[in-house]
């Protein structure tokens, strides 16, 4: 049973901090949502302090006392910025070291030089291809900045559809964030559930591979004939890390990024096949495949694989690390607060409510899950978000799941973070802005790309439901 699992047993096992009934929960509980959508999407505010006077409002319409109610809200800050704040650190760490010592370009340059010798038909499977393999370690927008460039570069100078080569990476960097651990999403999801990580991370390589190929390079034929438009010339830069004398290799770069997921599969393999606790290797597979020391392993191999192997000095190394934490405080604070909001869910009784209310429902606890973080998806624009509070809600049904089926509600929720990505989303703007298209041409692209993933990936996680 994981950490989590017993926070969430110990958590329902005590009195709720509110005598409410369900219906008043459920009120509260749409009013939280609601105040949560208000801010962020019509006064512009951070999600941080949405999620934050979001948890104190759902407190009060539950009619719990504002002194426990912070006590929930600050006690879940606190256990899913422990559970998951250095693990995001440590991507943090690999996604700059990767950008900053060429090694994402030598990854890109490798695989177009490949897929060039095929007249081109090959580029859109290469471009999902980089996209997967660099959006492994890199957080969502991290990955747009570094891979649209490229993409534009490619289309600019082999005279490429723009969506041919463009929906293909989207889709890559989209599916990787939301189904892929270690990425905040899953990785918070995860958490709150209480579902075994190595385990997660297999099932979502089985549902990621299909439905980025149905989403990238597949749908990337559509989307190339609904909007046909030339990479904008104001949007090409130069490429990034040209100061460089040497980049790493891309054996040594492909293989540091890949170590960490190596392992934790390596572990959730051991598990299943062995399934012995006393067994020695299982237990050396539980240390290493761990998140926390595989992504410490992947981030100290990286200092020399890349950092050393680019002729970066200790003293470059060092600024480049302490550069790459700075723009994680957001994202450390709005996944707090998520895990906050979590919380005060849970405290409040809202966990025993839909227990109540899904014994007489006919829908799948899956497919449940995946509507209730497309809804917040719709109305928030922030997959972070969607995840968090979707994953806070559907908690309780993971309590009777086997290890598999929690595992797989983890990637339901993850699917549904990603459903239509419209006005209210950043990354919708930021892709726009790019590609120089205008709102119903990143519609008809972006949008229904995101769409399209959050359905697939959801029929497959339902299949998958059926076998295991």
């Amino acid at each position: 049973m994981t950490r989590l699992s017993v926070e969430f047993l110990a958590a329902d096992a005590t009195q709720p901090i509110t005598s409410a009934g369900n219906a008043q929960l459920g009120i509260a509980v749409l009013a939280g949502i609601a105040v949560i959508v208000l801010l962020i999407t019509r006064f512009k505010l951070h999600a941080f302090l949405a999620l934050t006077i979001g948890s104190l409002a759902l407190g009060a319409f539950a009619g719990a006392p504002l002194d426990k109610t912070i006590t929930s809200f600050t006690s879940g800050l606190g256990s899913t910025v422990a559970g998951v704040g250095v693990l995001i650190a440590l991507g943090a760490i690999l996604g700059k070291l990767l950008a900053d010592s060429g090694g994402a370009d030598q990854i890109v340059d490798t695989i177009l030089a490949k897929a060039g010798k095929s007249g081109g038909r090959a580029m859109p499977w290469a471009m999902v291809a980089i996209a997967s393999i660099i959006g492994l370690p890199l957080f969502f927008e991290v990955g747009i900045v570094l891979l649209i460039p490229v993409v534009l570069l490619v289309a600019k100078r082999g005279n490429y559809s723009l969506m041919r080569i463009g929906i293909p990476a989207l889709a890559g960097l989209s599916v990787m964030h939301g189904l892929i651990p270690p990425h905040p999403g899953p990785l918070v999801a995860i958490d709150a559930i209480g579902a075994n990580l190595g385990v997660t991370l297999a099932l979502g390589v089985v549902v990621a591979v299909p439905t980025v190929i149905i989403a990238g390079p597949l749908f990337s034929r559509y989307a190339a004939r609904w909007v046909d438009i030339p990479a904008p010339d104001r949007m090409v830069p130069a490429r990034p890390s040209e100061d460089l004398q040497k980049r790493p290799s891309f054996g040594a770069t492909l293989a540091t990024v890949l170590l960490p997921v190596v392992l934790m599969l390596a572990k959730a393999l051991v598990d299943i096949v062995v399934d012995d606790p006393k067994n020695h290797l299982q237990r050396v597979t539980d240390v290493v495949g761990s998140p926390l020391i595989a992504l410490l392993a992947a981030v100290l191999v990286a200092l020399f694989t890349l950092g050393r192997a680019a002729g970066f000095t200790k003293e470059r190394i060092s600024t480049t690390v302490e550069k790459s934490l700075a723009p994680i405080a957001g994202i450390l604070l709005i996944v707090g607060a998520g895990g906050g909001f979590k919380q005060t869910l849970i405290d409040v009784g809202v966990g025993r409510m839909i227990l109540d209310f899904s014994k007489g429902w006919a829908i799948p606890s899956l497919l449940l899950a995946w509507l209730i973080a497309v809804a917040i998806r719709l109305a928030t624009g922030s997959a972070t978000v969607a995840t968090i509070s979707a994953a806070g809600l559907v908690a309780p049904l993971a309590a009777d799941m086997s290890t598999a089926h929690t595992a797989l509600l983890v990637l339901a929720v993850g699917a549904g973070s990603l459903f239509f990505s419209h006005v209210n989303d950043a990354g919708f703007w930021l892709v726009k802005e790019y590609f120089g298209m205008d709102v119903g041409q990143t519609v008809k692209t972006w949008s229904v790309m995101e769409t399209i993933i959050s359905v697939v990936a959801l029929g497959f996680v339902l299949l998958l439901s059926l076998v295991v």
